[in-house]
């Protein structure tokens, strides 16, 4: 299959899947059949106050069902402006039995830290549980099917390690203890590698491997973000080694988190227009108060007016940006050029220099990519090999991490099914690497050059299933790697005043969300980060007097820090 029909494939399987679900909540919520995705930005109610939400993903549409329940807003007057041909950001999942499955990724919820997450989705109807909420469907879901990895890290001889201990010594517990009680603006532009110089040991040890991984964090990733993955996150570090703190979803997020609340949006009747992409944004010269919107809308330049009381909500980064699939026989490209969030972000911040600065965040893809891969079959024989192989049952296991890796591979294998579209004779998984420029140990290419079949191949020797290579290639419908190469950009070295605050000091009706913006104590690359930064934009521009839920700070409870520093000595 050729690697643009994959592409056509996906974005038409998506769309499909949403419209389809979405007209059937519309008719038990309102009895309303609105047009699910309009080509062109509607105009609203006449004479009322309107909201330009740039961007289609997570962020947005939580900043929409927070216009909705706190804002006093009609549907009408919300307008999500998205520049792809499918909603859902960095949010995805798409494809069918005959063509395969993907992911682009899996994005870790957690049941104790993500508040406003929880939060939110407890309003939101279910699509498949008459009466219940999402937050009610995942909970439920992962109780049923809970978490405890038994094969955390693997050598290069397929004998899984044993991860009890953390392996610091004492040198690194030094650097770890003061690494958490150094301020934050004692951090700016300061990499993981630079912190531990003192201790090359660090990066050799079982706590690294797994964390990093987990994360997704590199060595030179910022120092900052490792802090507050490390506070925010305590509760996971005696636990890194099963990841028992994992939260799975039902089925694969799009279809889980993004559809309901799409569902949702469309009950009220919120406008949203795809391929509609914001070139740029004006602003007052003397205040940050947006006038006008610019934009492509299916080929065609057009402005849009902002009215005094009007406000814009702008997506000001995208991790996802330029991410290309491949299949089977072709490897991804990698075209890191011109990032769409990233280049709007770029002319508002010229403009307005309390707006941050993308340049850290975008200017070295050769840092922040990975690719990932999703391996689609007919059949359960690879699945139940690594069931016996791993002792976990598919949805059980979490990450499965090579260590000696030279790409650093992990897979997970999710319950099955992870798509609705999935039969009983169809079964997925998805890995991925971090090191995308390395030479595989078993095809000797980089990564990044390699096809869906190469991968699979390059897992298949460090599982040490050679043997049976030609029976299971048999049973494969599709490998689809996915080159991205901005994924781990907010993990970047940065200022501290390279992120902006979600409303900018002076903003009158301007807003940005992301990851990529400045939350205290909040952790980026989360479904988290993305909620509460939509409700601090609501509730900011809007001057709601509401709480939002605050981080939990389980890194000041005397029983969960006791117990972290007992990890610490394992």
């Amino acid at each position: 299959m050729k690697q643009e029909n994959v592409k056509k494939l996906i974005i038409a399987t998506s769309v499909a899947a949403g419209a389809g679900v979405a007209a059937g909540v519309v008719k038990r919520m309102q009895e309303r059949n609105r047009e699910t995705a309009r080509c062109k930005v509607s105009s609203g109610r006449e004479g009322e106050r309107q909201a330009y939400l740039i961007g289609g993903g997570l962020a947005t549409m939580a900043a929409a069902a927070y216009l909705l329940q706190d804002g006093g807003f009609h549907g009408e007057n919300i307008h999500i402006i998205e520049g792809l041909p499918i909603l859902g950001g960095s949010n995805d999942g798409a494809g069918n039995m005959q063509n395969g499955f993907v992911c682009r990724g899996g994005r870790m919820l957690n049941e104790e830290t993500y508040e406003n997450f929880w939060d939110l989705f407890s309003t939101i109807p279910s699509l498949d549980w008459k009466g219940k909420s999402v937050t009610e469907e995942i909970l439920n879901f992962d109780h049923l099917h809970p978490t405890h990895a038994q094969a955390r890290l693997i050598d290069r001889y397929g004998v899984i390690q044993d991860v009890t201990s953390m392996q610091f010594n004492n040198t690194d517990r030094v650097l770890m203890t003061k690494l958490l009680a150094t301020p934050e603006e004692k951090l700016d532009n300061v990499t993981i590698e630079e912190w531990f110089a003192n201790s090359p040991h660090f990066f050799t040890t079982n706590f690294w491997y797994m964390w990093q991984t987990t994360f997704a964090f590199q060595k030179w990733s910022s120092a900052f973000e490792f802090r507050r993955y490390m506070n925010r996150m305590i509760l996971e570090f005696p636990r890194i080694e099963t990841l028992e703190g994992v939260t799975r979803t039902p089925y694969n997020q799009y279809e889980s988190v993004i559809l309901p609340l799409k569902a949702y949006l469309d009950g009220f009747g919120v406008d949203f227009s795809i391929k509609a992409v914001v070139k740029d944004i004006d602003f007052k010269e003397d205040a940050i108060t947006v006038t006008d919107i610019h934009l492509n809308e299916n080929g065609k330049e057009r402005t849009i007016h902002l009215n005094e009381e009007d406000i814009c909500i702008m997506t000001n980064g995208c991790m996802t940006d330029n991410a290309t699939l491949g299949d089977y026989h072709h490897a991804p490209a990698f075209t890191p050029d011109a990032p769409m969030s990233g280049e709007l972000w770029r002319k508002v911040a010229e403009k307005k220099p309390s707006l941050g600065d993308p340049t850290p965040f975008f200017g070295k893809p050769e840092e922040t990519n990975w690719e990932s891969f999703t391996v689609t079959m007919k059949g359960n024989k690879l699945l139940k090999m690594i069931e016996q192989f791993s002792g976990n049952i598919p949805g059980s296991g979490a990450l499965m991490t090579f260590k000696d890796s030279s790409w650093l591979m992990s897979i997970v294998v999710a319950a099955q099914p992870h798509f609705k579209a999935q039969d009983a004779d169809t079964t997925i998984f998805w890995g991925y690497g971090l090191y995308t420029k390395a030479i595989g140990d078993y095809v000797k290419k980089p990564m990044r050059e390699c096809t869906g079949e190469e991968l699979l191949l390059e897992l298949l020797g460090h599982l040490h299933f050679e043997k049976d290579t030609k029976d299971i290639l048999e049973t494969v419908v599709n490998v689809i790697p996915c080159m991205m190469p901005y994924i781990d950009s907010q993990f970047q070295p940065r200022a501290k005043s390279d992120r902006p605050l979600v409303v900018p000091e002076g903003s009158t009706n301007f807003a940005m969300i992301s990851q990529f913006v400045e939350i205290p104590e909040d952790m980026v690359f989360t479904e988290e980060y993305s909620v509460r930064a939509a409700r601090i934009a609501v509730y900011t521009l809007l001057g709601i007097d509401k709480k939002i839920c605050p981080v939990t700070p389980y890194n000041r409870n005397p029983k969960v820090l006791a117990v972290a520093a007992k990890t610490m000595l394992r």
